[in-house]
């Protein structure tokens, strides 16, 4: 059953009502059960948030107020006072040693499992409780609405101003990314950070995937795959809705109930209820910048596919706000220039390093940092090419070819002096060039989110090979529905793996925060 995407109101019986000018109060609680952390926090979320809502209504229809109006978040906090490390084996579940660390929480009605496994995790191996309470860390309201409802739209303009001086509004300050960037540190008396992203930096970005995709936080599954061609979007339209129409049988294993696309217009599978979703759907009078399309599990662990055209900007940009739904994977399929004469229009290319010229993360993530490849996505791209193309061994590398995939923030890199990027394209021993691949590897290695590319040679430039419209059309047609299925296998063979396995330790820094 899919989450509400508005917060339902909760009627705990530990909490003090609220009044008209003050939200309701709680107390903070010590905790040795997850579930029972996790039914705290949310009472803590939905109280305010419907408190807040219901105060930004009353706001609209004219009601004066006395005083600056404000909710804040819940925040879950754990004190270590040992030194014991529990098992190195592990990947995330843990803090690195002694110290209090604490993170906010925010819509515990789509990350309650999330949390509920991030706080079982800490007890398991640390054997100290948990502090949940309401944290002074305020809510902006407009992440307090509904995803279907607009705040200022109908306001006039005077309005709006006096608006700024009663409630919180987005601060930026508060929703930066040093905490996945490695540079923060709590100031004096402050705690560690727990989580990669703070409450209100995982709120601007929920609300930020509905503009860029179309589509509704909660449809997103754990694994992506992102395109920079429309071919693949339409291949993965032509499966889902093929899939929607053909009910389940018992044989059937692949567990997709419901296939999503931009607009939020939901099709369920044949023979199954319609998918529990409060949101609108409606018919978009254009298509958003990088739509996406969901193919719907029941545990979440289905498949998202978004089209992030063409550029490093789209690919950061994407991957940005993506990272806070916590994806256990995302993978790139897209076509590239291949720069070996030995290469043939319609090989592929499984990237096992990057050569970093898209710039768009400098200064988040320096050049110096290597992004490796992640051994288990590799192996489940490999085996998913030889198990498509039934090739294996010596035969396989006829059409596949491992090596360094180089990004550019220049498409027309080709008319550059050859004594540039093609000398250094040489030198870094690369095998295939295209605009975004090094962008989603470096933001999934930024964001600890196993990475992968697997791409297709659509042109060799460097000998003459350059796409004409005739020939790259005949040459989509003709690969792009065997590259799908190839990505779309590696997905499977990934969601079997261990996550433990699959959330690489090399994605750690030295003091990592503890969730996943």
């Amino acid at each position: 059953m899919r989450p509400d995407s508005s917060p339902p109101s909760s009627t705990n019986p530990s909490r003090a009502a609220g009044s008209g000018d003050h939200p309701p109060r709680f107390e903070p609680k010590s905790f040795t059960d997850a579930s029972m952390a996790m039914d705290y926090a949310d009472a803590i979320y939905t109280s305010q948030v419907a408190w807040l809502r219901d105060a930004a209504h009353r706001f609209m229809r004219g009601d004066a107020f006395g005083a600056r109006v404000r909710a804040c978040y819940p925040y879950v906090r754990i004190h270590v006072d040992s030194v014991a490390r529990p098992d190195s084996r592990l990947s995330y579940g843990f803090v690195e040693g002694p110290g209090t660390y604490e993170t906010t929480l925010t819509r515990t009605d789509l990350y309650g499992d999330y949390y509920r496994e991030q706080f079982r995790l800490l007890l398991r191996n640390h054997g100290v409780s948990l502090q949940i309470g309401v944290s002074d860390q305020p809510i902006p309201v407009h992440f307090s609405f509904a995803e279907h409802e607009s705040f200022d739209a109908d306001l006039d303009p005077m309005r709006v101003v006096s608006m700024r001086d009663l409630f919180d509004l987005p601060d930026l300050e508060a929703m930066d990314d040093g905490i996945a960037n490695g540079t923060h540190e709590p100031g004096p008396g402050q705690a560690w950070p727990l989580s990669l992203f703070t409450g209100p930096r995982i709120d601007y970005s929920l609300h930020r995937l509905r503009h860029y995709t179309g589509t509704s936080p909660t449809f997103f599954q754990n694994f992506v795959l992102f395109t920079n061609y429309q071919f693949y979007i339409d291949e993965f339209v032509r499966l889902g809705r093929e899939l929607m129409a053909a009910p389940m049988t018992a044989d059937d294993d692949d567990g997709y109930i419901a296939f999503v696309e931009p607009g939020n217009r939901v099709t369920a599978r044949a023979g199954q209820p319609p998918l529990r979703a409060d949101v609108v759907s409606t018919v978009l009078a254009r298509m958003p910048q990088m739509p996406a399309y969901h193919l719907i599990r029941a545990d979440r662990s289905g498949i998202t596919m978004v089209n992030i055209g063409v550029g490093p900007a789209n690919a950061k940009t994407i991957t940005d706000h993506i990272a806070v739904l916590r994806p256990h994977a995302w993978l790139m399929l897209g076509h590239c220039a291949g720069l070996r004469n030995t290469q043939r229009l319609g090989d592929y290319v499984l990237a096992h390093g990057y050569v970093r010229e898209d710039h768009v993360l400098d200064e988040d993530l320096p050049l110096w940092v290597p992004i490796p490849a992640l051994a288990e996505v590799q192996v489940a791209l490999e085996a998913a090419v030889a198990e498509v193309t039934q090739l294996q061994g010596f035969e396989l590398k006829r059409i596949l070819r491992t090596g360094t995939v180089a990004s550019v923030n220049n498409r027309n890199w080709e008319l550059l002096p050859p004594e540039g990027p093609v000398r250094r394209f040489s030198q870094s021993r690369a095998i295939a060039l295209d605009m975004e691949s090094a962008t989603i590897a470096a933001n999934g290695f930024r964001f600890r989110v196993p990475y992968g590319t697997l791409l297709c040679v659509s042109d060799k430039p460097l000998h003459g090979e350059i796409k004409l419209p005739g020939m790259a059309n005949r040459f989509y047609n003709e690969r792009v529905d065997q590259h799908l299925r190839i990505g779309m296998r590696a997905i499977e063979l990934l969601r079997s793996n261990s996550l433990g396995r699959l959330h690489s330790r090399k994605l750690r820094s030295f003091a990592e925060v503890a969730f996943q």
